[in-house]
């Protein structure tokens, strides 16, 4: 049993260094075998395909991604529906902010992955389907924003664009700074910046 831990954590690792030099398409099961040390044949005792073995380096930090922003938007979304959110609705949004970064650096290979690496994988839609998870929420927050300012709803093609203005800072973050302290340092003054903005938009004329 101990054999096949180790063998199976040393596909996992030099896979993660073909996937992240080469990408998706262009990695090599024959070479994560060799560098590995190993057979085809091991290869595929632990795993399916290469989408398999792909899936194993980045389903965990995308499913911790997931459940942090769920968990926080059931509480936005229980907030407004016992109107007990501020008047900004951004409650807590700095915070939230804080813990996505951290979640991704804590995983910072994974989200490399799923972010520059992963085409030709299921996975390719990544940005896509975290813009379509947040920008649902955004659309709640706004329609609650517009009642309590009394001014007319934002219209879809506005809160299209703030959420992946707001996605596109994770985005950033992630592929151009390597430091997660430095990352939490500008998340304070930006989180700041995008809560600006967001409350010019129901301010009336």
């Amino acid at each position: 049993m101990k054999n096949e831990k180790e063998t199976r954590e040393r596909l996992i690792e030099k896979a993660k260094k073909e996937f992240l030099e080469k990408g998706y398409m262009q990695a090599s099961l024959r070479n994560i075998c060799k560098n590995a040390e190993v057979t085809t044949g091991a290869l595929y005792f632990f795993f399916e395909n290469k989408e398999d073995l792909f899936a194993c380096l980045v389903e965990t930090p995308l499913k911790e991604l997931y459940k942090t922003i769920n968990q926080y938007f059931e509480k936005e979304r229980s907030q407004l529906n016992t109107g007990t959110m501020g008047a900004d609705g951004y409650t807590d949004h700095f915070e939230i902010t804080k813990k996505i970064v951290c979640c991704m650096y804590k995983h910072y290979d994974g989200f490399l992955l799923l972010i520059k690496k992963a085409q030709g994988s299921k996975f390719e839609k990544f940005i896509d389907q975290f813009v379509e998870i947040t920008e649902k929420y955004y659309r709640g927050l706004a329609d609650h924003m517009a009642l309590e300012k009394n001014v007319p709803k934002l219209d879809n093609y506005m809160i299209h664009w703030v959420t992946h203005t707001q996605v596109d800072f994770f985005i950033h973050m992630i592929t151009h700074e390597k430091s997660e302290e430095a990352a939490l340092r500008h998340v304070e003054v930006i989180t700041k910046c995008l809560r600006s903005g967001w409350k010019q938009l129901f301010e009336k004329e």
